[in-house]
């Protein structure tokens, strides 16, 4: 017997008790289906985190200070040295793999318009923190370098800043200003960033000169850390290495001390983030294929009590010159399409499943086509594998003793 007619038989067997072959598939389906919705949930939580990530900068390096360790013995939070404007000229100078550099000063206050008031942070940074930063401007102009080198009181705002003192359909530009009693003219508006990650406001900013900031805010003379954009992705961690080396040198840091300063890289920052929800996609998507595994012994049951049904069948068809091949392949088939048929239902109900999370409860959600193809590659396998011992079973029958089976 070809295979297109096993191919019938095994059709026609399977429509003949519909609710049973669908109650047989049922595992297979949740288990396909559980599979590609909880890898596409990770996929589209691990996109999204790289996303957020992006907007925190271009191949960014944060460098701020740590406490020194000296002998091993950690010398508290007074002994940490400063991070300075001469540090972040010195890597802008020296460094290899860096294209942009800007130190950073932080300060917290209340900002106060003519119209409202509005508790929030200022930044003072230099011209390449918009660079490294991907701040884009949504009217007006950046500061230049000789307004930073003169401290001018000058300001841009994010769009939450804007929203709270002037409410949203007024244009500031060219208006004023008082942070903690300072007064600083708005020459610009940033394009809105939205909420990070980390579920921090990133459009409710203030950003002005770092002389600024430092003179007349905060009253200092060192930075609060320093941002850095390498060359390019591929080079972040020998920019970071060459960094450490040039901070380590101009501190005068023992070679056994440790580093009184701290380097970050977007690199390490999404591999932390990321590494969780991968931990997470991969625990959810192994508890899903368990599913498989139960459809898998379902399928195996069911074709047991087949071959039980149809023992005086299979000692006919073996008494009319059926080899045990065909009766093999016969039953194999079976149980193969019952898998097969129940992955691809599995598949249609896994990609409704993740458009409905994604819509109604928007959920961030990416179905890739490799968690399509290897559950269908899997609950293939499974009938296979589950299929072939009973289908054995049904080969290496005595056709005498099957045909006497009551």
């Amino acid at each position: 017997m070809n295979i297109l007619n096993l191919l019938k038989v095994a059709i026609n067997s399977l429509t003949k008790n519909k609710f049973r072959s669908f109650l047989t598939m049922l595992g297979i389906i949740i288990g396909v289906a559980s599979v590609i919705a909880m890898m596409a949930i990770g996929q589209g939580s691990k996109q999204s985190i790289e996303e957020q990530i992006s907007t925190l900068g271009t191949n960014l390096l944060f460098i701020r200070p740590a406490t020194q360790t000296r002998g091993g013995v950690k010398m508290g939070a007074g002994s940490a040295k400063f991070l300075t404007v001469a540090d972040a000229n010195a890597i802008k100078r020296e460094s290899e793999f860096v294209s942009a550099v800007s130190p950073m000063v932080r300060g917290g206050g209340q900002a106060v318009s003519i119209y409202d008031n509005w508790p929030t942070n200022i930044y003072g940074v230099d011209i390449d923190y918009f660079s490294i930063k991907n701040w884009e401007l949504k009217d007006g102009r950046l500061f230049t370098n000789k307004e930073i080198k003169s401290s001018q009181k000058l300001c841009l705002l994010g769009n939450t800043v804007v929203e709270k003192l002037f409410g949203e359909a007024y244009n500031p530009i060219g208006e004023s200003i008082r942070y903690n009693k300072i007064p600083f003219k708005i020459i610009g508006i940033l394009k809105a960033k939205g909420e990070s990650n980390f579920g921090q406001d990133q459009d409710d900013i203030i950003i002005a000169p770092y002389t600024t900031v430092q003179k007349r805010i905060l009253a200092i003379t060192h930075v609060h850390s320093i941002y850095v954009s390498a060359t390019s992705s591929d080079v972040s961690q020998k920019a970071s290495i060459e960094i450490e080396e040039l901070l380590r040198r101009r501190h005068k840091i023992l070679p056994s001390d440790e580093s009184d300063f701290k380097i970050r890289t977007q690199e390490e920052i999404m591999t932390r983030l990321t590494s969780t929800s991968d931990i997470l996609t991969a625990l959810l998507s192994a508890i899903a294929g368990i599913s498989l595994l139960v459809g898998g012994i379902g399928i195996m049951n069911i074709m047991y009590v087949s071959v039980t049904e149809r023992t005086r069948e299979i000692g006919l068809r073996m008494a009319v010159g059926g080899k045990g091949l065909d009766i093999l392949l016969q039953f194999l088939i079976e149980s193969t399409l019952l898998s097969v048929i129940g992955g691809i239902i599995g598949i249609l109900l896994g990609i409704g499943v993740s458009k409905f999370v994604s819509n109604f409860m928007s959920w961030p959600v990416h179905i890739t086509m490799d968690s399509i193809i290897l559950s269908f590659i899997f609950c293939t396998v499974i009938g296979i594998f589950f299929g072939w011992y009973p289908a054995r079973k049904a080969a290496s029958l005595n056709p005498i003793d099957a045909l006497r089976y009551e």
